[in-house]
């Protein structure tokens, strides 16, 4: 059954993995970066490394360009297991040397998964190839990784994988470019994780010694590695098989080896290093959940700025079908057309009751030009409909184009989003059909029965019909001025028709129901063109509850973390500190200081 600190890093693995942060806000690259590196770390070390405590240390050998990695790993085993590079850059996969007895460690993917284990070297960065060593003592692996500073890219991302992955840092730089800002970030990461780290100066000219191990030390000592093992290896010949003499390098295998050989010591190394990584793991996770959140909150921004547009699209067609304003023009003439402006006039204002007994013997069969009405009303309910529309697309695209989060789900969209849709004025005009259809029904309906059927049919479904839209689109009564004279007339004169059949509560009914109608329908004719908006930040993918999930995976591991240690009877030590190793087992060196090996010293350099 996993602990609760695993169990607890697992969530946060699953939650980590996932973050996606598309949106281009301040810091999202970083923290996509910061994302998928902690959970590649959790896979690649935290969580193989947590299962199997007693597993051999793994010192990672990682450095700048011609640092002497290889030479080094090759010198301190005694004879070549890793090839060194001449030319740069240099691609190669990255090689694991080991004791026989502890190939179970290595030989699955209990580190590193994402490499596939080999038994010979390769161009392949994908592949890890396994050396078994007699000579290097059970308990630990030395891993040799490619450069953290070279040009191909594929080379950099896994020496920061294997840095990663390692227990122990054992850093190696030149005294040419001990200096150099890349490997001081490394260095910087490695402090912030509280990991294990020995530094390595190579190829150190003999004049130099007095100057370089020192002012390295200061740098050290200023940047949190007080505590960290330095080691110089002075500038100095190779033999035959590229090798550097037994003295140059016997300070640091001597050091290994009683690091190997002390057990206790081995396991606290390998506690710090995996307590540091959890807890720059947790340090961090609250940043990616607030990323998450940020990109949540310009989602819900830009997603407020597109419903306000339609929102206010949507006000519009609503006050201006229902304060007259589509009682002008095309409407109002086609209106008068059909009621004529002689004797239907001069009846309606003498004797309104004489209309409502008698008008079905006045007019016979169904007046002419009624169909002309719906049509105006149509034409100037779609024209309405589609400027609105169309200011609607302009308002939110000019609120997103403001917003860089906008402005890139704009371009991924092209002009889709910027114009109505091709499909929206036929789906306007089909809109409005229906509702004209639905005021059609609603006279019908309420006309059932038999004198107001009679009535009905005096001026005819049509005639009553339209008259019906026309008291709606002037619902608000919001007519001043000169509207009132014509707009306004047209209305009254609507309306009296429609009391005339049907009775003054009938009508406020009859013309609520109707404006309510076509208000719902508005709406949902602009709800679809919303919706387009709406699909794009829904494209994004991001998931509401990740940024939760990862907080609440972080406390727990942080909460987990202090009682397994204590658990484990286990205490960590400073950042970039090795504890202290038994003197029993060290062989008579003093880790802070380098003699200069009794080997030549040549002035050249030697190649790695």
């Amino acid at each position: 059954m996993a602990s609760p600190l695993t169990s607890a890093l697992t969530d946060l693995r699953d939650a980590l993995a996932s973050v996606r942060l598309p949106l281009p806000l301040p810091r999202a690259a970083e923290l996509t970066g910061v994302s998928r590196d902690s959970a590649k770390q959790l896979d690649d070390y935290v969580l193989p490394r947590l299962s199997r405590i007693e597993a051999p240390l793994l010192a990672v050998v990682g450095g700048s360009t011609g640092a002497g990695k290889s030479t080094l790993v090759n010198s301190l085993i005694g004879r070549v297991v890793t090839k060194p590079g001449v030319i740069r850059p240099t691609t190669r996969s990255p090689v694991l040397v080991y004791n026989p007895d502890d190939a179970r460690w290595f030989a699955d993917e209990r580190i590193l998964p994402g490499l596939l284990r080999s038994s010979s070297s390769s161009d392949d960065t994908r592949s890890l190839h396994l050396v078994p060593e007699p000579t290097l003592p059970r308990g630990l692996a030395v891993l040799d990784a490619p450069d953290i500073d070279s040009v191909v890219v594929e080379n950099r991302r896994l020496a920061a994988q294997l840095l990663s992955a390692a227990d122990l840092w054992l850093f190696v730089t030149s005294a040419a470019r001990y200096a150099d800002a890349v490997p001081w970030d490394y260095l910087a990461s490695a402090v912030d994780r509280s990991a294990a780290v020995a530094v390595v100066v190579d190829r150190v000219p003999p004049a130099a010694m007095a100057e370089v191990p020192p002012h390295l030390g200061q740098m050290m000592t200023e940047r949190g590695l007080a505590s960290s093992p330095l080691f110089a290896v002075p500038e100095t010949t190779t033999d035959a098989d590229g090798l550097l003499p037994d003295a140059a390098v016997a300070p640091i295998r001597g050091w290994l080896a009683a690091l190997a050989a002390d057990q206790n010591t081995r396991a606290r190394v390998v506690m710090q290093t995996l307590d540091g990584a959890i807890g720059s793991l947790t340090r961090q996770a609250p940043d990616v959940a607030q990323a998450v959140d940020d990109q949540l909150e310009a989602v819900e921004q830009l997603r407020s700025d597109a419903t306000a547009s339609y929102q206010e699209a949507v006000r519009t067609v609503n006050v201006q079908s229902a304060d007259g304003t589509l009682l002008r023009g095309e409407v109002l003439a086609r209106w008068h057309d059909f009621v004529g402006t002689g004797e239907f006039f001069r009846a309606m204002e003498q004797k309104i009751g004489w209309l409502r007994d008698r008008i079905w013997a006045a007019i016979k069969g169904e007046p002419k030009g009624a169909g002309d009405v719906a049509v105006a009303v149509e034409s100037g309910l779609e024209a309405l409909l589609r400027e609105e529309g169309e200011k609607a697309a302009e308002r939110a695209e000019a609120a997103w184009r403001a917003n860089p989060a906008g402005r890139m789900l704009l371009d991924r969209a092209g002009a889709d989003l910027r114009r109505v849709s091709e499909d929206y004025p036929s789906r306007a005009a089909r809109a409005i059909r229906a509702w004209q259809g639905d005021v059609m029904e609603l006279v019908s309906d309420e006309g059932s029965g038999r004198r107001t059927k009679a009535r009905i049919a005096a001026f005819g479904v049509n005639g009553v019909g339209v008259a019906l839209m026309l008291v709606a689109f002037a619902h608000t009564g919001g007519l001043v001025g000169a509207e009132v004279g014509v707009a306004g007339g047209t209305a009254v004169l609507a309306q009296r028709v429609l009391e005339a059949v049907f009775g003054d509560d009938a009508v406020r009914r009859l013309a609520k129901k109707a404006k309510d109608d076509l208000d719902a329908r508005v709406e949902g004719l602009l709800a679809g063109e919303l919706s387009r908006f709406h699909a794009a930040l829904d494209a994004v993918g991001i998931d509401p509850e990740q940024a939760e999930r990862i907080r609440t995976a972080a406390r727990s591991a942080d909460d987990s973390r202090a009682a397994e240690m204590h658990q484990l009877g286990l205490t960590a030590v400073g950042a970039g500190e090795v504890p202290a190793i038994d003197p029993s087992l060290r062989e008579q060196v003093d880790l802070r200081q380098v003699d200069a090996p009794t080997a030549e010293v040549v002035d050249g350099e030697v190649l790695p």
